[in-house]
């Protein structure tokens, strides 16, 4: 009699953990689908470029930075980070911010400037393919997620998109090129630097805050659909100087003689204090 009442609820009990794996499985999937909406976004950044489309280009690299920025948060909160995801992501990243706005700039302003030009495009995608085995390597082995060493590649991505989303006319002359050089070459360099840039990956969205912060969200998206050109600009441009910004007040607190905290330098690269009795 018991053993024909376990076969029924035997029954009911596969039915109850079928669809807690086919749910395991999509949740394992939604990143890396997300990851290749980024790489998506990549392709047809360049693709609208080689057209001449650049109005319709440049947005692109901006949805491939939401989508980034999406795959590994989400990645986080479902428990669902894994190897594969990881390099997946690193190799959309190549396309999205390194082939796509090196195409893009040149194609828009860097093409009259000949090998010079596609010099300084391709400085721009070794730069960010270096940052980004560089990340995944200090990723690997921990530090402090509050800041970035270099200029991340989503950021440095969005200082040219933002610029040519601003002004889609394109230049053609030799003489209106060679500022264009600045667009590409800086945040280059800021990649491959060692300059630390501010993480916003340790913002916690489980806990709660005020009102206001509610408030300030919602203003900043208005301003972005209302005035979308000036705004995103100004964005792209406030995070490559704020590292700069940050350097100059650290420098001028200690000139005052205030104590700065080395906050994300490890303690093997701080300064040691030197002994007294060598004065």
């Amino acid at each position: 009699m018991l053993n024909h009442q376990q076969g029924p609820l035997r029954f009911l009990r596969r039915g109850t953990k079928s669809p807690r794996r086919r749910f395991r499985r999509g949740v394992y999937l939604l990143p890396s689908l997300l990851t290749l909406g980024n790489m998506f976004c990549g392709y047809a950044c360049v693709v609208y470029a080689m057209r001449g489309e650049f109005e319709t280009a440049a947005p692109f690299i901006g949805f491939a930075i939401v989508l980034d920025m999406l795959d590994g948060r989400i990645a986080r909160l479902t428990g669902t980070a894994s190897a594969f995801g990881v390099e997946f992501d690193s190799l959309a990243d190549v396309i999205s911010f390194g082939i796509a706005p090196a195409i893009l700039s040149f194609a828009w302003g860097l093409s009259p400037l000949g090998r010079l030009g596609w010099a300084a495009g391709f400085m721009f995608l070794t730069a960010g393919a270096m940052r980004l085995a560089r990340f995944n390597i200090q990723s690997a082995a921990g530090g402090d997620k509050r800041y970035f060493v270099g200029m991340p590649s989503p950021a440095a991505a969005a200082v040219p998109a933002a610029t040519v989303f601003a002004y889609p006319a394109g230049l053609s002359d030799y003489r209106q090129a060679l500022p264009a050089l600045a667009m590409v070459l800086v945040p280059a360099v800021l990649m491959v630097s060692t300059i630390r840039f501010r993480s916003f990956k340790t913002i916690d969205l489980q806990t709660r805050r005020p009102y206001t912060v509610l408030l300030l969200i919602a203003g900043g998206i208005m301003l972005i659909t209302t005035h979308p050109r000036f705004v995103l600009v100004l964005l792209a441009y406030s995070y490559l100087a704020s590292a700069f910004v940050g350097m100059a007040i650290t420098r001028f607190r200690r000139r005052g003689g205030r104590s700065v905290p080395d906050e994300g330098v490890p303690e093997t690269e701080r300064p040691r204090p030197r002994d007294s009795a060598a004065r």
